[in-house]
Protein backbone atom coordinates (compact mmCIF):
# COMPACT_ATOMS: atom_id res chain seq x y z
CA UNK A 1 0.00 0.00 0.00
CA UNK A 2 1.29 3.45 -0.92
CA UNK A 3 2.57 5.56 1.96
CA UNK A 4 0.95 8.89 1.03
CA UNK A 5 2.79 10.91 3.70
CA UNK A 6 6.10 9.50 2.50
CA UNK A 7 5.23 10.40 -1.10
CA UNK A 8 4.42 13.97 -0.09
CA UNK A 9 7.66 14.22 1.88
CA UNK A 10 10.02 12.90 -0.79
CA UNK A 11 8.40 14.96 -3.54
CA UNK A 12 8.72 18.04 -1.33
CA UNK A 13 12.38 17.16 -0.86
CA UNK A 14 12.77 16.67 -4.66
CA UNK A 15 13.99 13.10 -4.20
CA UNK A 16 13.28 11.92 -7.75
CA UNK A 17 14.39 8.29 -7.36
CA UNK A 18 12.33 7.79 -4.20
CA UNK A 19 9.24 9.42 -5.72
CA UNK A 20 9.36 7.26 -8.82
CA UNK A 21 10.16 4.06 -6.89
CA UNK A 22 7.10 4.64 -4.71
CA UNK A 23 4.85 5.33 -7.68
CA UNK A 24 6.14 2.52 -9.87
CA UNK A 25 5.65 0.02 -7.04
CA UNK A 26 2.19 1.48 -6.44
CA UNK A 27 1.13 1.04 -10.08
CA UNK A 28 2.20 -2.61 -9.96
CA UNK A 29 -0.51 -3.20 -7.34
CA UNK A 30 -3.16 -2.30 -9.95
CA UNK A 31 -4.69 0.50 -7.84
CA UNK A 32 -8.21 1.81 -8.28
CA UNK A 33 -8.79 5.27 -9.70
CA UNK A 34 -9.76 6.52 -6.23
CA UNK A 35 -6.43 5.29 -4.85
CA UNK A 36 -4.58 6.92 -7.75
CA UNK A 37 -6.34 10.21 -7.04
CA UNK A 38 -5.13 9.98 -3.44
CA UNK A 39 -1.60 9.67 -4.84
CA UNK A 40 -2.20 12.74 -7.00
CA UNK A 41 -3.34 14.67 -3.93
CA UNK A 42 -0.18 13.57 -2.10
CA UNK A 43 1.92 14.85 -5.01
CA UNK A 44 0.05 18.15 -4.92
CA UNK A 45 0.79 18.42 -1.20
CA UNK A 46 4.45 17.84 -2.01
CA UNK A 47 4.33 20.66 -4.54
CA UNK A 48 2.92 22.91 -1.81
CA UNK A 49 6.01 22.13 0.26
CA UNK A 50 8.18 23.07 -2.73
CA UNK A 51 6.33 26.38 -3.01
CA UNK A 52 6.79 27.10 0.69
CA UNK A 53 10.50 26.31 0.47
CA UNK A 54 10.83 28.66 -2.49
CA UNK A 55 9.05 31.48 -0.65
CA UNK A 56 11.39 30.98 2.32
CA UNK A 57 14.46 31.17 0.10
CA UNK A 58 15.40 27.52 0.61
CA UNK A 59 14.64 26.58 -3.00
CA UNK A 60 15.46 28.54 -6.13
CA UNK A 61 14.08 28.86 -9.66
CA UNK A 62 16.05 25.82 -10.80
CA UNK A 63 14.39 23.80 -8.05
CA UNK A 64 10.95 24.95 -9.23
CA UNK A 65 11.75 23.89 -12.77
CA UNK A 66 12.90 20.49 -11.53
CA UNK A 67 9.82 20.15 -9.33
CA UNK A 68 7.59 20.81 -12.34
CA UNK A 69 9.43 18.17 -14.35
CA UNK A 70 9.20 15.71 -11.44
CA UNK A 71 5.47 16.30 -11.10
CA UNK A 72 5.00 15.70 -14.82
CA UNK A 73 6.96 12.45 -14.52
CA UNK A 74 4.82 11.44 -11.54
CA UNK A 75 1.59 12.13 -13.41
CA UNK A 76 2.78 10.06 -16.36
CA UNK A 77 3.47 7.17 -13.99
CA UNK A 78 -0.02 7.46 -12.50
CA UNK A 79 -1.81 7.91 -15.81
CA UNK A 80 -2.66 4.21 -16.38
CA UNK A 81 -4.68 4.16 -13.15
CA UNK A 82 -6.21 7.57 -13.74
CA UNK A 83 -7.17 6.61 -17.28
CA UNK A 84 -9.73 4.18 -15.96
CA UNK A 85 -12.22 7.03 -15.48
CA UNK A 86 -15.40 5.71 -17.07
CA UNK A 87 -17.00 9.14 -17.00
CA UNK A 88 -14.58 10.40 -19.61
CA UNK A 89 -12.84 13.75 -19.69
CA UNK A 90 -13.60 16.40 -17.07
CA UNK A 91 -13.50 18.96 -19.86
CA UNK A 92 -11.08 20.74 -22.14
CA UNK A 93 -8.66 23.49 -21.13
CA UNK A 94 -6.87 25.77 -23.58
CA UNK A 95 -3.69 26.98 -21.91
CA UNK A 96 -0.88 29.39 -22.70
CA UNK A 97 1.57 31.99 -21.42
CA UNK A 98 0.42 35.35 -22.74
CA UNK A 99 2.11 37.56 -25.31
CA UNK A 100 5.38 39.13 -24.13
CA UNK A 101 6.09 36.55 -21.43
CA UNK A 102 8.35 33.52 -21.89
CA UNK A 103 7.88 31.84 -18.50
CA UNK A 104 6.20 28.46 -18.28
CA UNK A 105 7.03 26.83 -14.93
CA UNK A 106 3.67 27.59 -13.32
CA UNK A 107 1.82 26.83 -16.54
CA UNK A 108 3.44 23.42 -16.82
CA UNK A 109 2.66 22.55 -13.20
CA UNK A 110 -0.96 23.62 -13.69
CA UNK A 111 -1.12 21.52 -16.86
CA UNK A 112 0.12 18.40 -15.06
CA UNK A 113 -2.34 18.82 -12.22
CA UNK A 114 -5.24 19.49 -14.61
CA UNK A 115 -4.45 16.39 -16.67
CA UNK A 116 -4.26 14.36 -13.47
CA UNK A 117 -7.74 15.64 -12.60
CA UNK A 118 -9.05 14.30 -15.89
CA UNK A 119 -8.98 17.40 -18.09
CA UNK A 120 -7.82 17.38 -21.68
CA UNK A 121 -5.26 20.20 -21.89
CA UNK A 122 -4.17 21.89 -25.10
CA UNK A 123 -1.00 23.87 -24.36
CA UNK A 124 -0.24 26.71 -26.78
CA UNK A 125 3.15 27.35 -25.20
CA UNK A 126 4.68 30.73 -24.41
CA UNK A 127 4.37 34.26 -25.83
CA UNK A 128 0.90 33.49 -27.22
CA UNK A 129 -0.75 36.39 -29.06
CA UNK A 130 -4.40 37.25 -28.34
CA UNK A 131 -5.38 36.35 -31.90
CA UNK A 132 -3.92 32.85 -31.44
CA UNK A 133 -5.98 32.33 -28.30
CA UNK A 134 -9.07 33.38 -30.27
CA UNK A 135 -8.32 31.13 -33.25
CA UNK A 136 -7.68 28.08 -31.09
CA UNK A 137 -10.66 28.79 -28.81
CA UNK A 138 -12.99 28.86 -31.81
CA UNK A 139 -11.41 25.69 -33.17
CA UNK A 140 -11.39 23.67 -29.94
CA UNK A 141 -14.38 25.05 -27.97
CA UNK A 142 -12.74 24.59 -24.55
CA UNK A 143 -14.74 24.91 -21.35
CA UNK A 144 -11.82 26.80 -19.79
CA UNK A 145 -9.12 29.11 -21.13
CA UNK A 146 -6.09 29.48 -18.86
CA UNK A 147 -3.70 32.41 -19.20
CA UNK A 148 -0.37 32.44 -17.38
CA UNK A 149 2.28 35.10 -16.87
CA UNK A 150 5.09 36.01 -14.49
CA UNK A 151 5.98 39.53 -15.63
CA UNK A 152 3.90 42.55 -14.61
CA UNK A 153 3.34 43.39 -18.27
CA UNK A 154 1.53 40.07 -18.57
CA UNK A 155 -1.49 41.68 -16.91
CA UNK A 156 -1.99 44.01 -19.86
CA UNK A 157 -1.60 41.08 -22.25
CA UNK A 158 -4.15 39.09 -20.25
CA UNK A 159 -6.61 41.97 -20.43
CA UNK A 160 -6.04 42.36 -24.16
CA UNK A 161 -6.56 38.64 -24.68
CA UNK A 162 -9.70 38.54 -22.53
CA UNK A 163 -11.18 41.43 -24.49
CA UNK A 164 -10.29 39.77 -27.81
CA UNK A 165 -12.01 36.57 -26.68
CA UNK A 166 -15.12 38.50 -25.65
CA UNK A 167 -15.21 40.43 -28.93
CA UNK A 168 -15.01 37.13 -30.80
CA UNK A 169 -17.94 35.74 -28.83
CA UNK A 170 -15.94 33.00 -27.10
CA UNK A 171 -18.02 31.77 -24.13
CA UNK A 172 -15.28 29.85 -22.28
CA UNK A 173 -14.56 30.55 -18.64
CA UNK A 174 -11.21 32.32 -18.21
CA UNK A 175 -8.75 31.65 -15.41
CA UNK A 176 -5.48 33.50 -14.88
CA UNK A 177 -2.40 32.66 -12.87
CA UNK A 178 1.13 33.80 -12.21
CA UNK A 179 3.22 35.98 -9.94
CA UNK A 180 1.49 39.33 -10.67
CA UNK A 181 -2.04 37.93 -10.38
CA UNK A 182 -4.04 39.29 -7.46
CA UNK A 183 -7.71 39.91 -6.79
CA UNK A 184 -7.19 43.48 -8.00
CA UNK A 185 -5.53 42.21 -11.18
CA UNK A 186 -8.49 39.92 -11.82
CA UNK A 187 -10.87 42.86 -11.46
CA UNK A 188 -8.70 44.91 -13.85
CA UNK A 189 -8.64 42.18 -16.46
CA UNK A 190 -12.34 41.33 -16.13
CA UNK A 191 -13.66 44.85 -15.54
CA UNK A 192 -17.14 46.10 -16.38
CA UNK A 193 -16.15 46.89 -19.95
CA UNK A 194 -14.91 43.36 -20.58
CA UNK A 195 -17.49 41.39 -18.59
CA UNK A 196 -15.32 38.28 -18.79
CA UNK A 197 -15.60 35.48 -16.26
CA UNK A 198 -12.18 35.85 -14.63
CA UNK A 199 -10.89 33.71 -11.80
CA UNK A 200 -7.45 33.62 -10.15
CA UNK A 201 -5.65 30.29 -10.15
Amino acid sequence: MLNLKKLTQVLGELEEDEVMDLLNDFILTNPSEAEALEAVAACQAGMSIVGEQFEQGEYFVGDLIFAGELLTEAMIALKPALGSNSQGSSGKILLGTVHGDLHDIGKNIFKSMSEAAGFEVVDLGIDVAPDEFVVQAKKLNPEIIGMSGVLTLALDAMKETAEALKAAGVPSKIIIGGNPVTKEASEFIGDSNCKCNIQCS
